[in-house]
């Protein structure tokens, strides 16, 4: 299992969404459904899916929150054949926020929000030297524009093993800000992610439509991270919170994945209501109520 797992959050479409998806990359497939009930949102599907190997989570709980591109997926491929028709099938429904052509940086790219609001940027040039297909970009804009140096350095001291790979800021008079981070590369807990700065006006900023859920072992896990990444107390709710830059994140026990994908409804009931009540995850609380106690 993957330490940190981006989380999609839609209306009713999940389980369209990711069939969808993992039609357009080998080594794809959804792995899990199930269906949690009792909820604010009344009913909701959970699906646990893989893209190219790598794990994502969905789900289907109202229209609360709307994908933007502040945080989008950065997918790299290996030849020209490969990205047209992956851009020409996300495109069906979906627009354009920078045309699929030729860059400086990349033989063909391109940047789009699909049908369904989720944000992607393909990029194919034999210069690419990327080990992930795809990674979660993150985009400072508005209030926090300026702050993706600062947010990496704050990541990347919470997670074990990570580091900043590469930064690259903006020059004088090249089209941002100057000392703006153009394109920067990092990893968390050997993850793969990238960020950058926006000071140009945008309607958007980071929210829960696209979170990151942590995955941890043990109840001190759930406390480090907790206490190292929340920063907004009204938003801690069910396991979830928002950093000081408004990324949205899930500090959520291993087990939990397990017990949802079991397909045993009683005992996802009780954890379900258990944890409904909760801000931070309690795991021998959870426990307990699987155990039916």
């Amino acid at each position: 299992m993957q330490k940190i797992t981006p989380h999609l959050w839609f209306d009713k479409e999940a389980k369209e969404a990711t069939a969808f998806y993992t039609t357009l990359f080998e080594n794809s497939k959804v792995t899990s459904v199930s269906t949690i009930t009792g909820t604010p949102s009344g009913d909701a599907d959970i699906v646990a899916f893989t893209l190219a190997g790598q794990e994502f989570m969905a789900i289907s709980a109202g229209p609360y929150f709307k994908f933007t591109p502040a945080i989008s997926f950065f997918v790299v491929f290996d030849n020209e054949k490969e990205i047209e028709a992956v851009w020409n099938k996300l495109i069906e429904g979906g627009k354009a926020l920078m045309e699929y052509a030729t860059y400086p940086w990349a033989q063909k790219y391109g940047w789009l929000d699909d049908k369904y609001g989720l944000s992607w940027q393909l990029s194919w040039s034999e210069n690419h030297q990327f080990e992930q297909k795809i990674t979660p970009l993150l985009m400072f804009t508005n209030n926090v524009a300026g702050k993706a140096k600062e947010a990496i350095e704050t990541y990347t001291s919470i997670f074990p093993n990570s580091k900043t790979e590469m930064i690259m800021p903006y020059a004088k008079g090249e089209g941002d800000q100057e000392g703006f981070i153009k394109h920067a590369r990092f990893t968390l807990a050997g993850q793969n992610f990238m960020a950058m700065d926006s000071s140009l006006e945008h309607k958007f900023n980071f929210n829960e439509a696209v979170s990151l859920i942590v995955h941890c072992d043990t109840q001190e896990e759930i406390d480090h991270y907790w206490e190292k990444l929340s920063a907004v107390p009204e938003a801690e709710q069910c396991g979830w919170l928002k950093d000081q830059y408004g990324v949205s994140w899930q500090i959520v026990p291993t087990a939990m994945q397990k017990i949802m994908a079991s397909g045993d409804t009683e005992k996802i009931a009780r954890v379900t209501q258990a944890f409904l009540k909760m801000k931070k995850f309690d795991i021998a609380e959870l426990q307990r109520a699987a155990d039916g106690k």
